[in-house]
Order: C-alpha cells, then structure tokens, then sequence
C-alpha cells in the first residue's frame, strides 16, 4: 500500500493540521520536540530503542496465578495476563 502522505515540517498534519493546546504548553512541547530530534539523530540511542523495541516490546506477556480468585469461582485454575508490565 502506497500512501499520499508527505511529512510537514513543525506541528502539523497535511494542509489542515496545526497544534490545538494551551498556549502554556508550547515551550515545553517544543522543547519535548527538539530532544526527539536530536535523539533521532544519535545513533546509540537508535541502537538503545531497536533493542528495547527487540527485548522487551515484543516479550511475551506474563501469566499470573490468581489462587484466592480460582477459590472463590469453585477451584478452577485461573490464570491473568499481566499487561501492565
């Protein structure tokens, strides 16, 4: 799939985009922005990110034994997916 969307340089999307915040959060968006920029641009921190991304993004998530839960339903083995790690 091919896409017609051309990045616009600054705080926009397209011909109708623009920032919709309070006016006190500007400078600190800005700032926030050209960290990223900068980050982008440091190869060990690209290499950090894909690793992080490698290692920990893509792990399987944990399974939880809910004991005092299984003995309430009955005694049924009841296991929780852990999405908060």
């Amino acid at each position: 799939m091919t896409s017609n969307y051309r990045h616009a340089e600054g705080p926009y999307f397209g011909e109708f985009g623009g920032r919709y915040i309070p006016e006190s959060l500007i400078a600190a968006l800005d700032e926030l922005d050209a960290g990223w920029r900068a980050a982008k641009a440091d190869p060990e921190f690209v290499d950090e990110l894909q690793r992080l991304h490698r290692e920990y993004s893509g792990r399987p998530s944990l399974l939880g034994e809910a004991p005092r839960f299984a003995e309430h339903c009955g005694g049924a083995r009841i296991l929780l997916k852990r999405e908060d790690l």
